[in-house]
């Protein structure tokens, strides 16, 4: 088994490999003056199980190109297998048509790395669990959850009441609310534009009691932040969100050191060094535990199903 590291986040898997005790996987990934991206595996890789950790975060093209460059490189040289690990999967927001004459750019990154020589990806909290159905080879879709309870939120929010930012994710909302033993409450929001969001009503009793926002992506924080104001003005007590992909982007580290939000857990599954020192409010938890286990269980045939039994 060897495991190879993009330019996205390197530092993520180094912690695997730490996990796993076993070397980083030697490689070079650089850019022509022009731009273009250029990949030299460094090692011998024939008839080994290769595991590629990038994921596709901004810039998103520039990653997404990478990655598909590096497997290239590693199907050219004869790898036994390929696995994409795709910590968080760019485009994933794209996973529909929603108006006419518009791309489903999530269908197009899983042809673009079945067609490079991907034979498994794994990934993490995908933002619509359809994207599976968009690959044709094995995919394990992983859950934050299990690094975030055990991490965090067990230790600080048992109890508290488990408020759905929107109805999509009510789901995800009563899997955490079940585990932490509170009550579930849900945020009924109208967009209006991409990345605009207006609350509308809470459903559910948050008066007099402690408020965590569960997430998928936050992206601008537009919606969390929105969130976390309605939830205050109906009575919490106090706010805090928890977000399996802090994208941050735009205004978002100022929305967030602005907003009644007391805390806002998320993971590395993108590299966020630069956001951290921005927002004292931002709780960074690992997910690398949780990737390292995956990785051994399918380099040994074992059940990945379990770890979130």
């Amino acid at each position: 088994m060897s495991i190879f590291s993009g330019n996205a986040h390197p530092e993520l898997a180094q912690e695997i490999c730490k996990a796993l005790d076993c070397p980083l996987g030697r490689s070079r990934v650089n850019q022509f003056s022009d731009g273009e991206t250029f990949c030299v595996i460094e090692e011998n890789v024939r008839g080994v199980d290769t595991y590629v950790v990038q994921p596709t975060c901004s810039p998103v093209n520039d990653r997404v190109m990478e990655l598909l460059i590096m497997v290239d490189s590693l199907r050219r040289a004869s790898a036994g297998s390929i696995t994409a690990v795709i910590p968080y999967y760019g485009y994933a927001r794209q996973d529909r048509k929603v108006a006419p004459r518009t791309p489903i750019s999530a269908k197009l990154v899983a042809s673009l790395l079945e067609a490079g020589g991907v034979n498994r990806v794994v990934a993490v909290d995908l933002h619509a669990g359809q994207i599976q159905g968009f690959f044709q080879v094995p995919f394990d879709h992983l859950y934050a959850m299990p690094a975030l309870l055990n991490s965090h939120l067990r230790a600080n929010y048992t109890g508290a009441v488990i408020v759905s930012p929107d109805a999509g994710g009510v789901e995800r909302a009563r899997a955490y609310s079940k585990r932490l033993g509170g009550t579930l409450a849900i945020i009924d929001k109208r967009r209006e534009r991409a990345n605009e969001s207006e609350v509308m009503n809470i459903i559910g009793d948050v008066k007099s009691q402690r408020c965590l926002i569960i997430d998928d992506i936050m992206d601008t924080a537009g919606t969390m932040c929105n969130a976390a104001r309605a939830l205050m003005d109906a009575g919490a007590t106090s706010v805090s969100a928890s977000v399996s992909h802090a994208v941050l982007s735009g205004p978002a580290i100022d929305r967030i050191n602005d907003s009644p939000l007391e805390e806002v857990v998320v993971t590395n599954s993108m590299p966020l060094q630069k956001q951290s020192a921005r927002c004292s409010k931002l709780k960074i938890v690992s997910i690398a535990p949780l990737l390292a286990e995956a990785i051994r269980r399918i380099h040994h045939s074992d059940s990945v199903s379990s770890l979130f039994v």
